[in-house]
């Protein structure tokens, strides 16, 4: 059985990371959105909240799961024994860090971890999670970035209406 890992912070997750997460999970026997703690990031929504946000905008498929972690994803590759990581990318820039993050995985997992890199959708090329959050945070339309269930915690967070 082939599993991927998609690691990430996802805060929010959008309707590009879900592009991913569906066309990772036809690819693959088990896909596993993992919930990374970055500390090099101020984040909006707790871990426990974006779990289960993530939860409920992947329902529909059944070979994904949810979790989080909280350290190296080299350490959680070895103990759930997943050999591939699974990256979104949209645009060249994007490329030249998740190329160095892979080769640093790849060495550190003595050779034991790949990386697929899948291209973004055109449709969500410009899309982020700090995009959306700067958008929501001065009330903007975001409802065609996120799922329903995202909108309606931005919502919630920004204590304002949203477009």
């Amino acid at each position: 059985m082939k599993t991927a890992v998609y690691p990430g912070s996802f805060d929010p997750v959008t309707y590009g990371h879900l592009d991913i997460v569906k066309r990772a999970s036809m690819m693959f026997d088990k896909v596993i959105v993992t919930v990374m703690h970055n500390s090099a990031k101020s984040s909006l929504f707790s871990v426990d909240e974006r779990v289960k946000m993530i939860k409920e905008a992947v329902s529909e498929f059944s070979n994904v799961e949810v979790d989080s972690y909280d350290g190296l994803l080299i350490d959680y590759c070895r103990e759930k024994q997943i050999h591939i990581v699974v990256r979104g990318l949209r645009a060249i820039t994007d490329f030249e860090y998740e190329l160095q993050i892979a080769q640093t995985n790849r060495e550190l997992s003595h050779n034991n971890v790949d990386s697929v890199f899948l291209t973004t959708n055109l449709r969500y090329s410009y899309l982020s999670s700090s995009t959306v959050k700067e958008i929501a945070s001065y009330g903007g339309e975001v409802s065609g970035m996120v799922p329903e269930n995202v909108f309606k915690a931005l919502e919630l967070k920004y204590n304002n209406h949203l477009n």
